[in-house]
């Protein structure tokens, strides 16, 4: 696949520190229909590449002084999140609501004809009922980007992501997932995604616009054809 200079998508990636946010950077620099990615982040990542640009930025509760970063941006992937459990139930809503609905906000008045690919979560509900904080607050945030202006937001809802490489699990629920996960997998695949191709198809999305008939909304299901249709030798 050869792509003109002049056709080259420019990408942000926030969250690029994390598992999946980690595979989406990886997949963007070497993705040949991407000039330049902009990595925003709280940690530095210890990569350098031609294509890559790093912004450190501590604090997502105000995201103003990335304005100029942000401008002139085709497109960014939203990977910022928190596990249920390591904080807070108000760090947890911050994180997941109002980092992101911030982040929008900038991006918006820098890159307003940007599309926005967005890390939600399975049952994520945005008409607020849930009794899990966790679904209410990736559903607020859902509804809050729909809202935001851009032309185009894809909402992505994994089930259980696999991470693929070995890690540190952040809590025993995920320590039993990992070790069942070819059996969970055989008999229940639709609940469960690879982080890889996770990440593979939220870029995708953003650069080609692939699967926009069907969204805004993927399910895990959809994800899996997403990546099935793109990729067919993954599967």
């Amino acid at each position: 696949m050869t792509v003109s200079t002049f056709d080259q998508k420019r990408i942000v990636i926030v969250g690029a520190t994390g598992m999946v946010g980690g595979y989406a950077l990886r997949y963007a620099l070497a993705h040949p229909a991407i000039g330049s990615v902009t990595s925003i982040g709280r940690r530095k990542l210890g990569i350098s590449h031609p294509k890559l640009r790093e912004i450190l930025h501590p604090d997502f509760a105000d995201c103003s002084a990335l304005a100029a970063a942000l401008s002139d941006q085709d497109a960014a992937v939203f990977c910022l999140g928190a596990y249920t459990g390591a904080v807070s139930d108000a760090q947890l809503h911050t994180i997941t609501v109002d980092y992101t609905v911030e982040f929008a906000r900038v991006l918006h008045g820098s890159s307003p004809g940007a599309a926005f690919s967005f890390l939600s979560g399975s049952g994520a509900d945005p008409t607020g009922r849930s009794r899990v904080p966790f679904a209410r607050y990736k559903g607020e945030a859902e509804k809050a980007l729909l809202a935001a202006g851009f032309p185009r937001v894809y909402i992505f809802r994994p089930a259980y992501i696999y991470p693929v490489e070995p890690r540190k699990e952040p809590n025993f629920s995920y320590r039993l997932l990992r070790a069942l996960y070819p059996v969970f997998r055989a008999l229940f695949p639709n609940q469960v995604i690879p982080a890889d191709d996770l990440a593979h198809a939220m870029v995708d999305v953003v650069v080609s616009g692939a699967g926009q008939p069907a969204g805004p909304v993927f399910e895990n299901r959809d994800i899996r054809a997403m990546v099935q249709s793109l990729h067919p030798s993954k599967e």
